[in-house]
């Protein structure tokens, strides 16, 4: 299943490889309306789950603002708590985001995020690390499990890194009053990044729900010449969508869906053409063989998030 992820549709830049940056001034009104016909668009071409974050700049007030005008039925809804956005649409800011894992973080973060029930059904970790101390605080964890059983929410995080896999080990371990926390995933998986795989068997026999994000890997699994060293993906996926007469971003969306069979894989679309080829994923399926094809195109995770980190904020 697809779901669409709010970032772009909150927060005007983001880190990607887009080189078409337009010089207009930012305008909030129309960033606002320009967001809730896309919400509105994905909703008519049957999405029907929506991830968002405070992290998100105005993502989750766009998202609140386009519920109560829309009043769409049967969504479901993830958020996080951990980022703060303070970048103000500014695409020369030095800091765009601050990450803070603190108990008075959760609180306030969740009065807000709150506002999002009944649809609200998972409630996350952003970007949940090792070093932030998060999965080792009592007090969050203690605090999370309260939401959980109050509001009859699935917890969850999400994780970033070469190190994904270690992180979902420790989060899969940790339990509250005798019950395990987490119950959904939110994870890096693309057609370079296939980490994921190994954690996949254990991730199934617990029942964790698997949230894909990162499936585009930020726009690199387009055809770029400043990755050459891609090349024989770029071949594949181009083949693949001649095949099927589809686009590469749904071939790689369908990769997604197929290798893994997870909860949820997320369109991150800033523009309505984005997501309708996104949703061309839906109109086919990979053989095993193409799967396997794909499979061994996989690299190191610590290449993946060395050359990540080098992306601009456009």
């Amino acid at each position: 299943m697809i779901g669409i992820g709010t970032a772009t549709i909150g927060r005007p830049h983001y880190i990607n490889i887009k080189t078409n940056v337009s010089e207009e001034p930012f305008n909030k009104e129309n960033f606002i309306l320009k967001g809730k016909s896309i919400l509105t668009d994905a909703y008519n071409q049957g999405i029907r789950h929506f991830d968002t974050a405070p992290g998100y700049g105005i993502a989750e007030s766009i998202l609140l603002e386009w519920i109560y005008e829309f009043q769409p039925e049967n969504i479901t809804i993830s958020t996080k708590w951990g980022y703060t956005y303070v970048a103000n649409f500014d695409r020369n800011a030095k800091i765009h985001e601050i990450k803070e894992h603190s108990l008075y973080k959760l609180n306030e973060q969740w009065e807000i995020s709150k506002q999002l029930l009944p649809y609200l059904n998972i409630y996350q970790i952003h970007s949940a690390t090792l070093d932030s101390g998060v999965l080792d605080n009592k007090e969050v964890l203690e605090r999370l499990s309260q939401l959980k059983q109050e509001h009859n929410l699935k917890i969850g995080l999400s994780t970033s890194g070469d190190n994904q896999n270690e992180i979902i080990e420790k989060a899969l371990s940790i339990k509250v009053d005798n019950k395990a926390l987490f119950d959904s995933f939110q994870v890096t998986f693309n057609v370079f990044d296939q980490s994921l795989l190994k954690m996949i068997p254990l991730l199934k026999k617990e029942n964790k729900a698997i949230i894909v994000k990162e499936a585009l890997a930020n726009g690199r699994v387009f055809p770029n010449a400043d990755y050459s060293h891609y090349q024989s993906t770029y071949d594949l996926l181009e083949s693949l969508s001649n095949k099927y007469d589809t686009s590469i971003d749904a071939v790689a969306l369908r990769f997604c869906l197929d290798a893994i069979n997870p909860f949820m894989v997320l369109s991150g679309a800033s523009e309505k053409d984005q997501l309708a080829s996104n949703l061309l994923a839906d109109n086919f399926q990979l053989t095993s063989k193409e799967i396997q094809q794909i499979k061994t195109l996989g690299i190191k995770p610590s290449s993946y998030w060395k050359e990540r980190k080098q992306l601009p904020w456009v």
